[in-house]
């Protein structure tokens, strides 16, 4: 799968492209809008907003955390094997230090991505300081064709390059839940 990106300042275009789209085989959660205009994409119901958690780099900053505090532990442990230290007062203390330097670097990566937009949509920072939408639609390969026929209909839709999509079995785990949630009273 590839995340195609389009850019858009109509968010009535956007829901019928999204209805399109859907209509010709394409799941909800293939298809995603990012905007600074939280209310204005929510009173669009056909809209599929992207979640805030994965809005922010909470996720990809949390993973940089963790192998720098690998590093940093290991050259904990390191110098205290090459200082000759741990002869007399043993492993015990550079290894509960190494654990914790290590859950505090990744703890901080994490929350530092709280702050910070998610590693993907940052090229767009000014696209919706503008005010304008993104549009964001994981294709399969042999969906290719339809998208490029749906969205070459529609003037308002300018394109904006590809992404790394998440992987195919999380997006049919969504298509799964949310079919699951359907059936429900």
């Amino acid at each position: 799968m590839k995340r195609v990106f389009y850019i858009s300042d109509d968010l009535d275009e956007l829901e019928l492209v999204e209805h399109e789209l859907e209509l010709s085989g394409f799941s909800a959660p293939q298809i995603h809008v990012l905007s600074n205009k939280d209310a204005d994409v929510s009173s669009h119901k056909h809209l599929h907003p992207v979640q805030s958690v994965m809005r922010n780099d909470v996720v990809h900053s949390t993973e940089i955390g963790a192998v720098i505090g690998a590093i940093a532990a290991a050259g904990i442990l390191i110098a205290a094997y090459a200082s000759g230290v741990t002869d007399a007062v043993g492993w015990a203390p550079f290894i509960l230090l190494a654990i914790a330097i290590l859950g505090f670097i990744t703890w901080e990566g994490g929350l530092f991505g709280f702050q910070e937009l998610h590693y993907q949509f940052r090229r767009f920072k000014n696209v919706l300081k503008s005010g304008k939408h993104v549009l964001m639609v994981d294709v399969e390969p042999e969906q290719e064709l339809q998208l490029a026929s749906i969205t070459l209909a529609h003037d308002k839709l300018k394109p904006a390059g590809t992404g790394k999509s998440p992987p195919h079995w999380l997006v049919a785990m969504q298509e799964k839940w949310q079919r699951m949630m359907k059936t429900l009273p």
